[in-house]
């Protein structure tokens, strides 16, 4: 029997469509084209526009977030990881939160420029800065294009601190800047560890590092005086969140002194996108994984609440909350960590702030 061609994924890729966005007033549907041939489908290769911002620190206000500004050297992510609930923030720029998330990317090479201007400011008022928080800063793109590296060099001449989340192995690139800086207590780093299988690891996260490549990475940072927290996010219920426990302890063993954790999030698009992807890969699960989602909100496929939105609620969240709490003590390892210092901060020199907007 043939496969299907809904059924049949692209190469490499994360999504199994390229579903159209909530802003788009007509529909996509792939249908056969007649000829009874097991074709695979055409490779997707990865496109990169740039953009030229004109500020690129972002502020929020979320009680949920342990910051309240960021930046993203980057819009999409290669990595492709199909869960991630940044999808729908490509629909703004006119885009699938599907397929196009992952191979259609904008990068800002003007983002140290900017920021060095935006730092510069006297109204600025120093707060630590997270990075990663919505597209990874090290996906793959960063080998070539070095954004993050040029932000990081303004950060660590400025003495400010910053907070980096990632998937990617390229941060070893940066190891030199971020133990200087960590020796200051300016920066900490945060590895995201979903699964230790590596088959689901490739199904879910086709283009990020294997698991084992990322606990060498939390390696090779802790050697270096970085600290490093082990995310053990999305946790999959009925997929992954089994290994909870083990994905703790493996990060401590590695080197990380905290660690954390998020339930899986499907807001607006992403859910579609997840329960395509449910259905060519583990359809026997995917009923049960949508049944205990829903439970713990509310009925629904996502509930957005603050305080809510990060765990859930119910029986099943609070079992996986007493999980953590007890495997944190157990390994020895701290939910919160020390907060970095902002008593070293000093302003870009105005000369260099001003010429790099000319």
């Amino acid at each position: 029997m043939k496969p299907d061609l809904q059924t049949r994924t692209p190469k490499a890729r994360g999504a199994v469509s390229n579903t159209v966005s909530r802003y788009d007033s007509v529909t996509r549907h792939a249908e056969a084209d007649g000829w009874d041939i097991d074709e695979d489908l055409p490779t997707l290769r990865t496109e990169v526009s740039i953009e030229r911002p004109r500020s690129i620190i972002s502020y929020n206000r979320s009680p949920d977030l342990p910051f309240d500004r960021s930046i993203n050297p980057y819009r999409g992510c290669e990595h492709g990881c199909v869960y991630c609930f940044a999808r729908p923030s490509h629909a703004y720029l006119g885009l699938s939160p599907g397929l196009d998330f992952e191979t259609k990317l904008v990068a800002r090479p003007d983002a140290p420029e900017v920021l060095q201007a935006e730092l510069a400011r006297k109204s600025y008022r120093v707060a630590t800065l997270a990075i990663g928080t919505n597209t990874d800063p090290y996906q793959p793109i960063d080998r070539d294009h070095g954004i993050m590296r040029a932000c990081l060099e303004v950060l660590e001449e400025c003495h400010h601190p910053v907070a980096i989340v990632t998937k990617g192995t390229l941060i070893e690139r940066d190891i030199d800047i971020l133990a200087r800086m960590a020796q200051r207590g300016l920066t900490r780093v945060g590895i995201s560890v979903t699964t230790l299988d590596p088959k689901l690891s490739r199904q879910m996260e086709p283009r990020a590092p294997t698991p084992e490549r990322r606990l060498a990475t939390i390696r090779r940072l802790t050697q270096a005086g970085i600290p490093v927290r082990v995310m053990a996010s999305p946790m999959v219920p009925a997929l992954t969140d089994p290994e909870l426990e083990t994905i703790l302890e493996a990060g401590r063993d590695a080197g990380a002194d905290t660690a954390s954790w998020i339930m899986l999030r499907l807001p607006r698009e992403v859910s579609p996108l997840w329960q395509e992807w449910l259905a060519v890969h583990y359809p026997d699960r995917a009923g049960r994984i949508m049944s205990k989602l829903r439970d713990m909100h509310g009925g629904r496929d996502y509930d957005a609440r603050w305080g809510h939105r990060m765990r859930g609620e119910g029986a099943y969240a609070e079992l996986v909350q007493h999980r953590f709490k007890i495997a944190l003590k157990r390994l020895g390892l701290r939910e919160t960590a020390p907060p970095m210092r902002t008593d070293l901060f000093r302003p870009p020199r105005k000369d260099s702030a001003q010429l790099s907007l000319f």
